[in-house]
């Protein structure tokens, strides 16, 4: 369901004080049969001294011959969060997508998209989706992602803030 590659850079970075080093990228690419629907992407290595960085997020349909007003929404989070909120007080939730599409029209789609550029993800990342209308169609995804090393206490405190609840 879900594709990536990860391809290496070597490349330093101090990060609010902190040594982070990057040593990859990883692009995920995928499609959520229906909506609403949750897929995790699992991006442990066994290592508490590597994560990820997100640095992009996109949402778009899988019909490009639909007729209608359609609307995907996603979001990326650290905890299996079948929601359709946006909570960007949740520190489990870390970007947020939309595109929206009048195929009745000539107007070009609509794309929003944010992410917390400071989150690290350590374990796993879960893709939510949605059709805002209700309609369970299919939506792809797109995330990128670059993969740092860092020291395992960042590991081990980013991994205790993935774990927290609402």
């Amino acid at each position: 369901m879900a594709q990536g590659r990860i391809q290496g850079v070597s490349e330093g970075s101090a990060q609010g004080g902190e040594e982070m080093k990057k040593i990859g990228e990883y692009t995920a690419r995928g499609r959520l049969p229906e909506t609403p629907a949750v897929h995790m992407i699992s991006l442990f290595d066994g290592r508490f001294d590597t994560g990820y960085r997100i640095v992009g997020f996109k949402v778009a349909l899988v019909d490009t011959d639909q007729v209608n007003v359609r609307q995907w929404i996603g979001k990326l989070a650290t905890v299996d969060d079948l929601s359709h909120q946006w909570k960007w007080d949740n520190q489990n939730e870390l970007a947020w997508a939309m595109y929206s599409d009048d195929s009745n029209t000539s107007t070009s789609p609509a794309y929003f998209s944010h992410w917390d550029e400071d989150a690290l993800i350590i374990e796993d990342l879960f893709v939510y989706g949605s059709e805002g209308a209700g309609n369970n169609e299919a939506m792809n995804y797109e995330i990128k992602l670059e993969k740092y090393e860092f020291s395992d206490w960042k590991g081990a405190l980013a991994m205790a803030r993935d774990k927290q609840s609402e």
